[in-house]
């Protein structure tokens, strides 16, 4: 009776908004995981041995203290020490740039409807490549990944900010400046043979995979698929109060009820942030103030961030970005492509105001470790740049009051996952190389 009650109290409440809620998640939504590739990939996400100089891991910028992310605008990857907002460059070894975009949240990323990733949307699934998959390396990629939660890992090892090393730092890095990447000696190749030395590995890659057991080499697409089921398990979150009322199972009252229905009502979020994860996983230009390195070819000398026109080459997608998923949003700040906004209501109070343009920015927002011989404003420091920021402008006006904003603010909250905070399984204590872990 009471699940009777709380089901018609959904219902009604649905009857009421412009647009439909979504259906509740169940187990069909996502794809399915092994608990031994699950374990293994457990230890390779938080081991540094992925790195060139083995001192970074998947997990030190993509940490549950952070909401999966590490709570700054761009990342420091190598070059720098310390986890979150307290990393700080080495003195002994400088980085040489920041991360161009905010490191994204990871949540549900296992969920069948994830096809398309990264901000640029620059890895997707597409049935007409050899790999299923479509990527920058174009007919270059390799067969043999699980789909493109598996295919996203091999950016970050590659890159020589990120994980690598900059150049002629390690035998890594070396091949990635050298342009070998995959085949014997190239990078991932370098990679996973670091890896099958371990012998703790060697035994768990055997267990899980019976090409391995056969006598075939650990291969990296082995690594890669280990790591997306672990991120496929860790961090799906479907145990938020928002999914309990989808259920029928409790009723969101007061501020979050009032938040959803302009959530899926008036205040036309629901336009972008459809569907059970809150997003179209379309591509949208929000005239997103732009700070740090930008994304510029090598022969480039530009600071600017044209999104998703450097995947399609097209004009018409010119700084345009993936809508973000809103679960967990309360977590994963800072908030936009660059990591602009440092908390929900400055990033609603722009995102709902196209006169609130990136040439006002206010720059004690972003949350940038120091840096000091980088050039973190080149683009808001243009007033051309910006202007063109400006000129692409898809955002619509949302007259928002004060209270408004805090209720939708009160039903992102209700989007928060139980597990969000720890993950599922949460972070070993040590791994089989024998390098520091990030807790």
């Amino acid at each position: 009776m009471r699940y009777t009650l709380l089901l018609a109290a959904v219902l009604s409440a649905q009857s009421t908004l412009a647009g439909p809620l979504p259906a509740p998640l169940t187990d069909a939504d996502y794809i399915a995981t092994d608990a031994a590739e699950v374990a293994l990939g457990r230890l390779l996400f938080w081991d540094p041995i992925l790195s060139g100089n083995r001192n970074i891991s998947c997990g030190t910028c993509h940490h549950p203290k952070f909401g999966t992310g590490d709570g700054v605008s761009l990342s420091l990857g190598e070059g720098g020490i310390g986890l979150g907002p307290e990393r700080k460059p080495d003195p002994d070894n400088l980085p040489e740039q920041r991360i161009p975009r905010n490191a994204p949240a990871l949540f549900n990323l296992g969920a069948h409807s994830f096809t398309v990733l990264f901000h640029d949307g620059r890895i997707e699934a597409d049935k007409t490549r050899p790999s299923g998959i479509r990527t920058p390396l174009d007919e270059d990629m390799m067969t043999g990944f699980s789909g493109v939660l598996s295919a996203q890992t091999m950016f970050p090892v590659l890159s020589q900010d990120e994980m690598a090393g900059h150049y002629s730092e390690n035998e890594v890095s070396r091949a990635v400046r050298q342009g070998r990447i995959t085949g014997e000696g190239g990078a991932w190749d370098l990679i996973s043979r670091r890896v099958a030395g371990i012998p703790a590995y060697t035994t768990q890659f055997k267990a899980v995979y019976p090409h391995i057991r056969a006598g075939q080499p650990v291969a990296f697409t082995d690594i890669s698929n280990a790591i997306a089921a672990f991120m496929a398990f860790e961090w799906r979150s479907d145990d938020s109060p928002f999914d309990a009322h989808l259920r029928g199972e409790v009723a969101l009252s007061g501020a979050a009820a009032r938040g959803r229905d302009l959530f899926y009502g008036s205040a036309g979020c629901a336009t972008c942030h459809s569907g059970p994860f809150q997003t179209d996983l379309g591509f949208h230009p929000m005239g997103q103030p732009q700070l740090g390195p930008g994304k510029a070819a090598r022969f480039e000398s530009h600071a600017r961030d044209e999104g998703r026109m450097r995947v399609t080459g097209k004009p018409d997608d010119a700084y345009h970005f993936r809508t973000p998923s809103l679960r967990n949003v309360t977590l994963t700040g800072p908030y936009g492509h660059a990591g602009a906004f440092a908390d929900l209501q400055t990033f609603l109070a722009h995102h709902t105001d196209p006169t609130k343009t990136p040439d006002g920015y206010d720059r004690t927002q972003a949350r940038l470790p120091a840096l000091d011989h980088v050039e973190d404003w080149r683009v808001l420091d243009n007033a051309e740049e910006t202007a063109k920021i400006t000129a692409a402008d898809g955002r619509e006006a949302r007259d928002l009051s004060p209270t408004q904003t805090a209720d939708l603010i009160a039903f992102l909250g209700a989007l928060t996952g139980a597990t969000a905070k720890t993950g599922r399984l949460g972070i070993p204590q040590t791994v089989p190389s024998g390098l520091p872990v990030d807790h």
